[in-house]
């Protein structure tokens, strides 16, 4: 296998050794869910890298939806990510405690929201803890910055086109959800949600992309997604629990040059908790098996 790397992911050493630059901006996007046991905000106070501010996605979302985390406006989440001092024109590095959890989904929030130059610390803040990194506690505040807009809608799929493509097939639907809820024999961690996954869906868990809060060489991203079932050549949309995991599957995508992929923000929350939508804890049959 190619020990390649993805070119959106930097190494510790790369960026403590940028941290004086102006033009570096580093994001605190951890989250976790209640079983894990940890809280984001919590832990950033307690100690983050220095410079870094704290990306809340519970926060910065559309809270009309009725879902967790749900996509902000373009105008929304510019004048929020605006007032933590990140502009669209910063290279921003973004991580999160175990290193590839809940970053990738603010990566993908930043680009798809206008941010030019977006990428993430390979081994997130446990490993820079481990390797006795600076820290700094507290929380940081930059000077106001501008974040210009520049939506890119087509990333992101609704529950209409969501349904659309169950009912049609024509679009792969990788879920990063474990085997066991997407086979139905584990509860799902929100009350009122069906066990199961979407008819034709393929299950690529979240966590076996990464190594140690490290993601995984390219050689590996592809032998992963592809045995899962993925064409390459053919159109994903990634899902997940709530949105926040399956931007871990559009990274390993867009790493290998995959481009025609989009994120179904509602995910699991939605389409689970919904009666009128159809769910299966049977495999999808695939060309490969």
């Amino acid at each position: 296998m190619s020990e390649e790397k993805s070119p959106f992911v930097v190494s510790a050493d790369w960026l403590e050794s940028r941290l004086s630059e102006h033009h570096i901006r580093v994001v605190d996007a951890s989250w976790y869910l209640p079983a894990q046991n940890r809280n984001g905000r919590a832990e950033y106070e307690a100690g983050h890298i220095p410079g870094a501010v704290f990306f809340d996605q519970d926060e910065i979302a559309d809270k009309t939806t009725g879902l967790p985390h749900s996509v902000p406006t373009p105008e929304a989440f510019a004048e929020a990510v605006g007032a933590l001092g990140l502009a669209d024109d910063d290279t921003m590095v973004v991580y999160d405690g175990p290193g590839l959890f809940s970053a990738p989904r603010v990566w993908w929030l930043l680009r798809i929201m206008g941010a030019r130059h977006v990428l993430l610390l390979d081994g997130g803040l446990d490993g820079w803890k481990r390797e006795g990194r600076p820290l700094e506690t507290g929380t940081t505040t930059l000077a106001p910055a501008t974040f210009t807009p520049d939506y890119r809608a087509e990333a992101v799929t609704s529950f209409e086109a969501m349904r659309t493509i169950v009912s049609e097939g024509a679009v792969q639907i990788a879920d990063a959800r474990g085997p066991g809820r997407f086979f139905g024999t584990e509860a799902e961690p929100r009350p009122g949600m069906r066990s199961g996954h979407m008819p034709g869906a393929l299950n690529l868990p979240a966590g076996s992309f990464a190594s140690e809060g490290r993601l995984k060489p390219l050689g590996d991203l592809k032998a992963l997604i592809t045995e899962a079932g993925i064409d390459l050549d053919r159109p994903v949309v990634t899902s997940c629990g709530s949105g926040v995991t399956a931007a871990i599957i559009t990274l390993a995508l867009h790493s290998l040059g995959h481009t025609d992929n989009t994120l179904y923000d509602g995910s699991w929350s939605e389409w689970g908790s919904r009666s009128d939508t159809p769910v299966t804890t049977e495999p999808t049959q695939t060309k490969n098996g």
